[in-house]
């Protein structure tokens, strides 16, 4: 396989958090009085932040579940040998016989804009909280219609609101002298995967009404606007 890089394409913009975000994190130690479930924060700051590990593994799957024949029956992330399969050559492919070259999307890490640190800023001055809310849940007996014991959990959200920049860049190779033919078009299905994502939930406890997002004033290399309203459709979706 002859594997030349031509370019990047672009896209930047903002996410606008229309629901409480989680996204977890991981303490070295609980505490009596601190939350079970804190979110992921930067750790010289203090801010929460999304991973673009977050972004690319739930827009791969929900792409996965869209595109036919993409979803393992054992459950197991996709990958072939495919040269032209949209997620190994978007995503990357772990199949030693995969002919796609590295994986075209770059998914970065999203920073809180400095309006929402702001906004994080008077709630910790006024609440005590260190830049999120914090919602408890509760499990509930079936049968008598009551709190069961030990079922009280206290989980960290990112609060309703929030923006965080976003940015996202895109490798178009040149694959067996194609002049990036096929990276090119394959680029919608990536626009694809964020329309999805607004569709359906980031983070954890979606089906619970978390992570609901929306993508604002997205824009390519060039500056142009994309508008996720109106894709075109990539072949075979």
């Amino acid at each position: 396989m002859n594997l030349k890089l031509l370019k990047y394409k672009r896209i930047k913009g903002q996410i606008e958090l229309k629901t409480g975000l989680h996204i977890g994190g991981s303490k070295d130690e609980i505490r009596i009085g601190e939350t079970d479930n804190p979110v992921i924060r930067n750790p010289i700051d203090g801010f929460p932040y999304i991973p673009g590990s977050s972004l690319k593994g739930k827009i791969r799957t929900l792409l996965e579940w869209h595109i036919d024949d993409k979803v393992d029956p054992n459950g197991d992330v996709h990958g072939c040998a495919d040269l032209n399969c949209p997620i190994c050559r978007i995503f990357g492919s772990l199949n030693t016989e995969g002919k796609a070259g590295p994986g075209r999307a770059i998914f970065r890490d999203c920073e809180l804009d400095d309006d929402s640190k702001e906004q994080l800023k008077k709630l910790k001055e006024e609440k005590g909280l260190m830049y999120v809310e914090e919602k408890y849940e509760n499990v509930i007996d079936r049968t008598t219609g009551t709190t069961k014991q030990k079922g009280l959990r206290q989980t960290e959200r990112v609060p309703a609101g929030m923006v965080f920049n976003f940015e996202l860049d895109y490798r178009v190779f040149s694959v067996d002298s194609d002049d990036g033919k096929m990276d090119e078009n394959l680029f919608n299905y990536l626009l694809k995967g964020l329309q999805l994502l607004q569709d359906d939930a980031l983070g954890g406890s979606g089906s619970r009404g978390y992570g609901q997002i929306l993508f604002k004033n997205l824009t390519d290399e060039t500056g142009e606007s994309i508008d996720l309203a109106n894709l075109g459709k990539p072949a075979g979706l």
